[in-house]
């Protein structure tokens, strides 16, 4: 029987991630990124261009609780996605930023969110017929 390296075997385990099975990482990250969210933190993270302060997070996303916010903030950090600075002053200053692999991940994000905003109009038109019709059932 042949033994393997470590290096060969991480390498057969990503040929075999299959996201259509619930146990894989890879379902576990799609879970994570489809999340609303995270698609908009990352995008806001994204249009900045650099740093942004938990604050300014805050208010550019409207409806997101402090709660909801820390927590997603907090997900995207353990996931490498942004990173957080912590400035000491009075108050303590906290940044956050997107990483290299987050800005890789921006790119498809901010695609979704355009697309919905483009969309929303053909969306709410498609409800509406499909509203009207099932009433009419």
């Amino acid at each position: 029987m042949a033994t393997t390296t470590a290096a060969q075997r991480r390498h057969q385990a990503r040929v075999e991630y299959d996201a259509f099975l619930k146990s894989c990482p890879t379902n576990q990250l799609l879970d994570r990124i489809s999340d609303k969210w995270v698609s908009l933190i990352v995008s806001a993270l994204a249009q900045a261009g650099g740093p942004m302060r938990y604050s300014d997070l805050g208010r550019k996303i409207a409806g997101v609780s402090p709660k909801i916010l820390t927590q997603t903030l907090r997900s995207l950090e353990r996931d490498g996605i942004v990173s957080r600075t912590v400035t000491p002053a009075v108050p303590v200053r906290v940044d956050y930023e997107l990483t290299p692999l987050g800005t890789n991940l921006s790119c498809l994000l901010t695609a979704v969110k355009d697309w919905a905003e483009h969309h929303i109009e053909e969306v709410v038109d498609a409800r509406e017929r499909y509203d009207a019709s099932s009433e009419a059932s």
